[in-house]
């Protein structure tokens, strides 16, 4: 059972851009309750640096899940929120996972971020050493205190975004992620982009990210479309990079769109779950079968032949029709392997049982019987000690929501099945915890999840049965869809037909 969650994301007052970038940043140093105050001594800045950790909220103390680690620089409270909010919208829908944000504080934006000292900007070029500070005190720090799994992404806005790229062509391995959004990359006639078109082709990238923001209307005055003639000529093929062009956004409001489009780029391919439809199955030797997939196709490859695929396998398509039994690997490659989901299906040649040519008698269409009993359990009870709650018919008035209760209950549908068509059906099953018969076999299992199993039917009837196990509300059994030969293609799933189901009457 696929659950979607809506997030719903602030909206944000963006004030215009001024003429100088260093102070166009709020910098105020009380992030209010955005996350978990900290700070450490530095030696190489040679004082105390104040920064914010949010933990992602599935976190529990004690445990031993790790998370990537966000570095945002410009920690202020407009950033630190903005930020927090689209990371957590751009996790909701599937594109990157669960991650730590450490918002840190600028207070002196020059001091920090300029890589070269400029008189008209007061404390200006102490880039190196405040990137000495994140590299040998500040992210081993993270690393120790926080639960991190070292793979680290920078951000940076404004000033602070040619600091990203400062930080990408000199410290190339520290971040596996580089996101900069409408960088100062005209600081000091452009000095940082000189050194990326020196050393670029030297760095030793490891299929690293990096992502630049600019606005339509300041590409020139920023410097940012130099860079990017720079990167088509001189980046190599281990730095993925990417450059969005937005219209009609300030120096603030860019920040927005560039993030959202930044950490898609840098968590590239990320999906989370991967589901084709049937999953497994029954399959006949002389029948070809289809395999559907409904979500983005273009990082996806798949072998039929049981061994895991390689970026050289072919890419999976909306739909494929493999010959006979086959063992079906999906693998989606992502721009950190780490993140990489593999799913197998099997599909084996198996005499399915002939079906009754007439139900028996006192059997009748117009719904299943099922059973219904009450109790809490930890596993499948013996229902041969228990006596039913409550006992009925699946007709048209059937709904498991209308159960006398919503968890702790266990519930039997059983009966006959009739297959008006001969071919290929698709049967699914979702819920809690259930298991699905079809004549006797056990085709799906469930456990808080949804399944498909492919079947061959011939004409006539079936038994049918699904045991299900209710432990927890939020749970809804969904039991009754499914595919017919003639709909196969379609994909357009239906309820089983009332005067298909047959029970004891």
């Amino acid at each position: 059972m696929f659950k979607k969650y809506l997030f719903v994301l602030l909206s944000f007052v963006i004030f215009g851009s001024l003429k100088n970038p260093a102070i166009a940043q709020d910098i105020d140093v009380n992030i209010r309750d955005y996350g978990r105050p900290d700070s450490l001594h530095s030696s190489i800045l040679n004082q105390d640096r104040q920064f914010k950790v949010i933990v992602p909220p599935g976190y529990k103390p004690g445990s031993a899940e790790k998370y990537d680690v966000m570095y945002v620089l410009d920690g202020s409270d407009w950033n630190t929120g903005t930020i927090a909010q689209i990371q957590h919208f751009v996790e909701d829908q599937g594109f990157m996972p669960s991650t730590i944000i450490v918002s840190i504080m600028e207070p002196d934006r020059n001091a920090d971020l300029a890589p070269t000292h400029l008189d008209t900007w007061k404390n200006s070029g102490g880039a190196d050493k405040f990137l000495g500070f994140l590299k040998n005190e500040l992210i081993p720090y993270i690393n120790k205190q926080y639960p991190s799994n070292g793979d680290n992404t920078l951000w940076g806005h404004s000033l602070s975004g040619m600091f990203v790229l400062y930080a990408l062509v000199t410290k190339p391995t520290l971040f596996k992620s580089y996101i900069a959004i409408d960088p100062s990359v005209w600081w000091d006639d452009s000095y940082v982009q000189k050194i990326a078109a020196a050393k670029l082709q030297t760095l030793p990238f490891d299929n690293t990210t990096f992502f630049i923001a600019g606005r339509e209307s300041t590409m020139s005055s920023m410097k940012v479309d130099s860079l990017e003639i720079i990167l088509k000529k001189f980046a190599p093929a281990s730095l993925r990079w990417k450059l969005n062009v937005y219209s009609g956004e300030t120096h603030g409001s860019v920040k927005f769109k560039g993030t959202y489009d930044g950490l898609k780029h840098a968590y590239d391919g990320h999906i989370r779950n991967m589901y084709f439809s049937p999953m497994n199955g029954v399959v006949l030797k002389d029948k070809p079968f289809k395999l559907f997939y409904d979500q983005d196709t273009a990082h996806i490859h798949y072998t039929v032949d049981g061994t895991v695929p390689t970026i050289n396998s072919p890419l999976i398509q909306p739909q494929i029709t493999v010959n006979g039994p086959a063992k079906v690997t999906y693998k989606v490659f992502t721009n950190r392997s780490r993140y990489d989901l593999i799913r197998t299906g099997e599909f084996a040649t198996e005499v399915m049982p002939k079906p009754l040519h007439v139900p028996p008698k006192k059997w009748q269409s117009g719904g299943f019987n099922y059973t219904y009993y009450e109790g809490t359990w930890d596993k499948w009870p013996d229902l041969t000690k228990l006596k039913p709650a409550k006992t009925g018919i699946t007709d048209l008035n059937f709904d498991p929501d209308k159960l006398p209760l919503k968890n702790h209950y266990a519930l039997v549908i059983d009966g006959l099945l009739e297959s008006n068509e001969e071919g290929y059906y698709v049967f699914g099953m979702g819920g809690d915890k259930g298991k699905l018969y079809i004549d006797n076999k056990l085709v799906i299992t469930c456990d808080d999840d949804y399944k498909t199993y492919l079947v061959p039917l011939s004409k006539g009837f079936y038994p049918f049965r699904i045991e299900y196990l209710q432990q927890h509300e939020q749970y809804r059994l969904d039991w009754q869809q499914h595919l017919t030969p003639s709909i196969m293609e379609s994909q357009n799933v239906i309820n089983f037909p009332v005067n298909l189901q047959y029970g004891r009457r």
